[in-house]
């Protein structure tokens, strides 16, 4: 049963940690809020470890009961200390922990379906956009480089709507995701725009899709790929952001990208 505790619990402080890549690597857990994301991560069979709610959400919230049924502990707190757990404006009053899964670069390479590489990107407001764009396009996994933005970053979780829950994930450096591509015959394709047209690319055999740094372009794992594509512009900007240039990669290769 759902019991209050107090703004000075141990536990407060340890979801207060997991804001930090430190402190997600130390305790292996990871943190989202909202009922939104409850719902798409007990879809996706996540394991809900611990819930953090004001009274009003429990009553309002029959997830978080259910949830709590399945052998969650749901810990009731006020509104002031819910206001410090967040790190949104308007807080919804519902903070989950939850076990990250994690995917080997084999089982993610296993598939037919395109590849997403996210070569050490640093915003979490592009890596959320990425991956919901590899969710909605039919991607079967994202690699995450280990010098940029984590899968469980809270503001990817919250930008990706839920696709990371169903997204297979790793994080590898470019030698281990080149190992692991040409182990499984798959082309790794960078995105730049000294590359050439990517439909053509695409349609040559299995592939994975890498997006570069937003100021670095793709640095070190440019060496590593087989080709260079680019999006076709004729108007007058000279480049997208990350989050916008992937989508529209990911999207063009929906179309054309061989599936057996």
């Amino acid at each position: 049963m759902a019991a209050q505790i107090g703004a000075h619990s141990p536990r407060l402080a340890r979801v207060r940690k997991l804001r930090s890549s430190k402190g997600r690597a130390e305790h292996a857990l990871f943190v989202f809020e909202g009922p939104t994301l409850l719902q798409e991560a007990r879809a996706s069979s996540f394991a809900i470890e611990e819930l953090f709610v004001t009274p009003e959400a429990y009553a309002a919230t029959p997830l978080v009961r259910e949830i709590e049924a399945d052998g969650a502990t749901v810990h009731l707190v006020d509104s002031a200390v819910a206001k410090q757990l967040s790190d949104l404006t308007t807080p919804a009053g519902i903070v989950a922990v939850a076990r990250p899964r994690r995917w080997d670069l084999p089982a993610i390479f296993a598939g037919n379906a395109l590849v997403l590489v996210l070569a050490d990107l640093g915003d979490p407001a592009n890596a959320g956009t990425l991956l919901r764009s590899a969710d909605a396009f039919g991607c079967d996994g994202v690699i995450f480089g280990p010098l940029g933005v984590e899968p469980f970053h809270p503001k990817v979780v919250r930008g990706s709507m839920g696709a990371v829950f169903r997204l297979r994930t790793a994080v590898a450096s470019p030698p281990e995701v080149a190992a692991a591509a040409a182990a499984a015959h798959v082309r790794l394709l960078g995105l730049d725009t000294r590359g050439t047209a990517l439909t053509g690319e695409l349609r040559e055999g299995p592939a994975a899709l890498v997006i570069g740094h937003e100021r670095r372009g793709l640095g070190p794992w440019e060496a590593l790929c087989d080709a260079l594509i680019a999006l076709p512009m004729r108007g007058r900007a000279e480049s997208l952001s990350a989050g916008v240039a992937g989508s529209i990669a990911l999207f063009e290769a929906s179309r054309t990208y061989p599936r057996q």
